[in-house]
């Protein structure tokens, strides 16, 4: 970006009902240009939100981190170079450079990246904490020529690894990767010694543009895709399989298709960090299921689901294959090698992300590779990402006996041997909570989104409650699926925030959260804070149903209604946490 599109950007008027995003920008440079690109990009990522970024004094790094401990912003932005650490380290100061010094100026900066770990943790448990540094080249300190690595580089580096290592662990931190900020800001292109001498700001703009990039995009929290349908023939391998044969389809070095066994080890890693894996193929069932019995196949068989495999439009694959995980088109990338084919499934699911598998390249394989990690990319895989693909195939199993032996959906839900799990803690604080919130839309109460600063101090409200419930029953578990979150006032409860899963929809899991609600807290009415959205139909069903009106914001519902209008729930229920 450039700076005057940053700065025409910056000035442009927000929406009167933006909410404040509040950054704390903890550094020691002049943040000067690097601030307005930060404010731009947070304007562009953020459109709901309206910036403000706070910093220090320039010069005060370790002044500004102190104080920072006695403000709750949505995020701390820690961005710390070399001279942080020692400024030995930076052209402004003229301390000495001799060999030797050098010993102590690594000690110096290994005392000092200890120090900055403690803090660190410190902010973190107060929000989020985005870490970025040292982005800048070291300055010609040592003695030996800029070709050979010297041993003091080499501790000054292995200090601040380490750092990174040890903080990449820790709770709501969340660090830069120098991979990335290398291939879109080359070193040699950061440095500007005439801005850092003249103002103290020492980053050429396009360095500073491309960081600020990149930092936004670990502050903005943007929801990953959910779920990848693929094609076969000339994608997961290289061959025409109803020509060739099982065989003699290949993804390997020796027949030169490498890169169609990179693509399948890759979604294979998807699989198991809960990314949705589903086949769109025209070609012959018994073919395909003979080539997944092949020992050397590196995506099995079993992380994929649905496969659809027929000679029918791809369009139609993709559709049920939709249905089945029961997510939306815009969640969803198809990877396929023809372009007619994307075409087809574009004209159907236009919200529907496409990727041509460019077969003949390996090279723009490898960009793909990456692209489809940035794609499904997430901070951490949880225990609902292991079981999600098993929690899909339970729900289809639990879809397709919608009624018991009698034909009542009451005798199938009696005989499902269903237990709810209900958690009132709200410490240690689960991370599931907000992540269900922030990206549930079917079942979700008004369509309210927090930030991690946000919801952690909406929870520690002593007046605020919170219910997380995992499900399972006999057709396997479904995890964590539903989060209620509220306050008390006297008798009533104000349910501030409510989503569920559309993987429990059908089982009655709502009925069973108010139960719990009323017999928790010997409340005798509830008040909803609703909102409709485009998308919560299937909350605002269930609420007309016991309220027998169409819900509306601060609509409220007695224990005695809701004890003659609730239907029998069947669950078996254990408390995990009394909170």
């Amino acid at each position: 970006m450039k700076l005057m599109k940053a700065l025409e950007i910056v000035r442009m008027p927000r929406a009167e009902a933006a909410k404040p995003f509040a950054v704390s920008l903890i550094c020691g440079i002049n943040p000067l240009h690097f601030q307005t690109f930060l404010h731009a990009e947070l304007c562009l990522r953020r459109p709901d939100r309206n910036p403000e970024i706070r910093s220090g004094p320039y010069g005060d790094f370790w002044g500004t981190l102190e104080r920072a401990k006695e403000t709750s912003p949505d995020v701390f932005l820690i961005l710390f170079e070399w001279s942080d650490l020692d400024p030995r380290l930076g052209i402004r100061s003229l301390g000495s450079w001799t060999p030797a010094v050098l010993p102590e100026i690594a000690e110096s900066a290994d005392t000092r990246a200890n120090l900055l770990e403690a803090q660190v943790r410190h902010l973190a448990g107060k929000g989020v904490v985005v870490l970025c540094g040292p982005t800048l080249p070291l300055p010609p300190v040592a003695y030996v020529p800029g070709w050979q690595a010297s041993s003091f580089e080499l501790e000054l580096r292995a200090c601040v690894a380490n750092l990174g290592a040890r903080l990449s662990r820790t709770k709501n931190v969340r660090l830069l990767g120098n991979q990335r900020l290398d291939e879109l800001s080359p070193l040699a292109q950061r440095f500007d010694a005439r801005s850092e001498l003249s103002t103290g700001f020492p980053y050429q703009l396009n360095h500073a543009s491309v960081l600020a990039e990149l930092v936004v995009r670990l502050v903005a929290d943007d929801a990953p895709k959910k779920g990848l349908i693929t094609d076969l023939d000339g994608t997961l391998w290289q061959g025409i399989l109803g020509e060739v044969g099982a065989n003699n389809v290949s993804w390997d070095l020796d027949h030169r298709s490498h890169f169609h066994g990179s693509y399948q080890q890759l979604l294979d890693s998807l699989a198991g960090a809960g990314v949705l894996i589903g086949v769109a193929s025209k070609n012959n069932p018994s073919f395909v299921e003979e080539v997944f019995r092949r020992k050397d196949i590196i995506l099995s068989a079993a992380s994929i689901f649905p496969m659809e495999v027929h000679w029918g439009p791809k369009s139609e694959s993709v559709a049920r294959i939709l249905k089945a995980w029961n997510i939306s088109a815009d969640s969803v990338v198809f990877v396929d090698d023809t372009a007619a084919e994307l075409a087809e499934v574009q004209a159907a699911h236009p919200e529907l992300e496409r990727i041509l598998f460019p077969a003949d390249d390996p090279q723009k394989v490898y960009g793909l590779l990456q692209r489809l990690r940035d794609i499904f990319g997430k901070p951490v895989v949880t225990g609902e990402d292991a079981i999600r693909l098993q929690s899909i195939r339970a729900t289809q199993n639990f879809e397709r006996n919608p009624s018991g032996p009698t034909g009542s959906p009451e005798s199938f839900l009696r005989q499902a041997e269903a237990e709810l799990s209900v958690n009132f803690s709200k410490e240690p604080l689960d991370p599931r909570a907000l992540e269900l919130i922030n990206k549930t839309n079917q079942f979700n109460l008004n369509g309210r989104r927090y930030t991690a600063s946000e919801w952690q101090n909406y929870v520690a409200d002593p007046s605020a409650f919170l219910l997380i419930v995992d499900y399972s029953d006999k057709y396997g578990p479904l995890g964590k699926i539903a989060v209620v979150a509220g306050r008390r006032e006297g008798e009533t409860l104000l349910l501030d925030t409510w989503v569920m899963s559309c993987r429990a929809f059908g089982r009655r899991i709502e009925d069973a959260c108010l139960e719990e609600l009323f017999e928790k807290f010997g409340a005798k009415r509830i008040e909803f804070d609703f909102l409709a959205t485009p998308r919560n139909g299937p909350l605002q069903e269930f609420l007309e149903r016991l309220l027998r009106k169409t819900p509306a914001p601060k609509s409220a519902l007695s224990r005695e209604e809701f004890l003659e209008r609730r239907l029998e729930t069947f669950h078996r229920i254990a408390e995990l946490s009394h909170g």
